[in-house]
């Protein structure tokens, strides 16, 4: 069995959270799964290098906006693979255009064309975990390229595509999905379920858990999400084809 599992920045903020994320990854593979496991950049780091490029040059070229924001990730997928390695398994972590996430030419808002994805598949055949900088691929002209915010979410599910997956776990700093934005309405229920429609519409909306383009992909390819928090075992909320009226909708009477 294959799972495809993405972790956010606040799950891999400091050292401590990447050495928790390691034994959850971990415990994965030692109950018998295959694992892929991508990674947005450390906290705030994508932001830290955003004000750098803005200190250096207001106008920055997006050539090389992409090249100063891939780092964030690379950071996050080699710490992972270490500390993976101290608890005694084996991992290697690629970078997009290492694993062949090929995309359109737009720099910093480019969309994945294809995945090729042959050294991904021959880490997993040799027993490894697998760790993917997301958010990030190589376009058609060989130029570095990122999928622009959320974008890892986006390399998540299209891993999950093409190698078959059935379910696709998003970790993150929250429970779930809520009736109603929990610090607004202390009154609000974590949702157990809710549909691709659903989510699709909440994202365009503003909600932030889980990037629009991402939950579409999930869709089309019949790939169940789960978001999940990443600080303890709770199931989330899973994302999957509607079966009848849904609690959101009950919740909300949406027609």
């Amino acid at each position: 069995m294959l799972i495809v599992q993405k972790f956010g920045g606040t799950s891999l903020a400091n050292p401590e959270r990447i050495k928790a994320v390691a034994r959850r990854v971990v415990r994965e593979k030692k109950s018998g799964k295959d694992v892929v496991v991508v990674v947005s950049a450390m906290g705030e780091e994508t932001d830290r290098l955003l004000s750098l490029a803005e200190a250096i040059c207001p106008n920055a070229p997006k050539r090389e906006m992409d090249m100063l924001l891939t780092a964030g990730e690379r950071i996050s997928m080699s710490l992972l693979a270490m500390a993976i390695h101290d608890l005694g398994y084996k991992a290697v972590s690629f970078t997009g255009s290492q694993v062949g996430i090929i995309t359109d030419t737009r720099h910093t808002r480019a969309k994945i064309l294809e995945v090729k994805g042959d050294r991904l598949r021959e880490a997993l055949k040799r027993g490894k975990i697998a760790i993917v900088a997301g958010f990030q691929g190589v376009s058609s002209e060989k130029e570095v390229t990122t999928l622009g915010r959320g974008g890892s979410d986006i390399t998540a599910v299209a891993l999950a595509s093409y190698l078959g997956a059935k379910r696709c776990e998003i970790f993150t700093d929250v429970d779930g999905v809520y009736t109603a934005d929990p610090k607004i309405a202390p009154k609000a229920r974590r949702l157990s379920e809710i549909s691709y429609a659903e989510m699709m519409e909440l994202s365009r909306n503003g909600f932030k858990i889980l990037h629009p383009d991402a939950v579409e992909l999930a869709s089309l390819n019949k790939i169940e999400l789960q978001i999940r928090p990443s600080l303890n075992n709770s199931e989330g909320t899973r994302i999957r084809e509607s079966k009848g009226q849904s609690e959101m909708r009950k919740t909300h009477r949406l027609k």
